[in-house]
């Protein structure tokens, strides 16, 4: 198996012998009792096992910029990857673009990255890599700040930076889409009340994986699908903590769930029902709907948070990226 290896001689041995161990423990269990959950390919229990591991690991260190290298020991790339053409851009913002080798259509993707406002893994590259194909768009991920060292509205202001700058570089608010998973889900949604709250002209869409709507972390799902998510329930805690270090945590651009939604553009969200945000996601959708907004919510059975990075290795995965494609396209005709 391909492995893209980084850092420390023993952060890698450590996510090897973490690999190899996930191989083993998957393996078995899966001879026993059969795959963890229905749907659940050997290939994708294996990443998830392994990806659990990993972010506990990079979680636990008290060196956040370990940890974040730690995260990158040991990447598996998407063949996505070699479907794309990446530009590193340093300023006026960071963050890097994304395109299409083949022909890409006139729309831009703004990316926001999840990893709960602390991380920036490398993996994140096969996600974006996967969305930029399906978009058939040219995508800008952002590199913004993250925290304990930026709490909020670090992000939030990079976020409005970059939204404002590719604006400035000519492209049209109706050919942009504002996209995000997880906590980069939850800064999508802040910047479109952001950008609202000051008369900015609006992108044609909003776009959310997994997103954490609420920083409060309310919900049965945070504990009854910890077994089946490879994020822990401990971890949004922490990372709220570090995020709303001077703010309230029901501020509506911190939780978005408690925005007034109004005037906003459509919003398309996309989740598994055994990720432990899964409550909070429903939630946010409730409350969307009951605010006229046009909001969409797809849900995949038994898939857990982020699941969309598999690409065409999982059905799922191959269904719920089609589907962006297709959201895209109809929303920007």
């Amino acid at each position: 198996m391909f492995f893209r290896l980084s850092g420390k001689i023993s952060g890698q041995i450590r996510s090897l012998l973490t690999f190899y161990a996930s191989l083993f423990v998957v393996s078995m269990r899966r001879l026993l009792r059969g795959p963890r959950l229905p749907g659940w390919t050997w290939l994708f229990e294996v990443s998830n096992h392994f990806v659990k591991m990993q972010t506990a690991t990079a979680f636990e260190m008290t060196d956040h910029q370990a940890g974040r290298e730690y995260e990158n020991s040991l990447v598996l790339p998407s063949p996505a990857m070699a479907k794309v053409e990446i530009e590193a851009c340093h300023a006026p913002v960071r963050g890097h673009w994304y395109r299409p080798k083949s022909a890409a259509k006139d729309i831009t993707v703004l990316y926001l990255h999840g990893g709960g406002y602390a991380y920036y893994a490398r993996a994140h590259q096969n996600l974006i890599a996967l969305v930029t194909l399906a978009a058939k768009s040219q995508t800008f991920a952002l590199d913004y700040r993250l925290i304990p060292e930026h709490p909020f509205p670090a992000q939030l202001d990079d976020a409005l930076a970059a939204y404002r700058w590719l604006l400035e570089s000519g492209i049209r608010p109706d050919r942009l889409v504002v996209m995000g998973d997880s906590a980069g889900g939850n800064l999508t949604l802040a910047l479109l009340l952001a950008l609202r709250d000051a008369h900015t002209a609006l992108p044609a869409l909003g776009i959310c994986i997994a997103p954490w709507t609420d920083v409060t972390n309310p919900g049965e799902s945070l504990e009854k699908n910890g077994p089946y998510d490879w994020v822990d329930q401990r971890m949004p805690r922490q990372w709220a903590e570090w995020l709303c270090k001077n703010s309230d945590p029901r501020n509506p651009l911190v939780s978005p769930v408690y925005a007034d939604l109004h005037g906003l553009p459509p919003i398309y969200i996309q989740a598994g029902d055994a990720e432990i945000l899964y409550d909070m996601i429903q939630a946010f959708y409730a409350e969307a709907q009951a605010q006229g907004v046009n909001a969409r919510l797809d849900v995949w059975q038994h898939m857990n948070h982020d699941f969309q990075a598999y690409g065409e290795l999982l059905p799922q995965s191959k269904e719920a990226l089609q589907r962006i494609g297709q959201v895209i396209g109809e929303t920007i005709a």
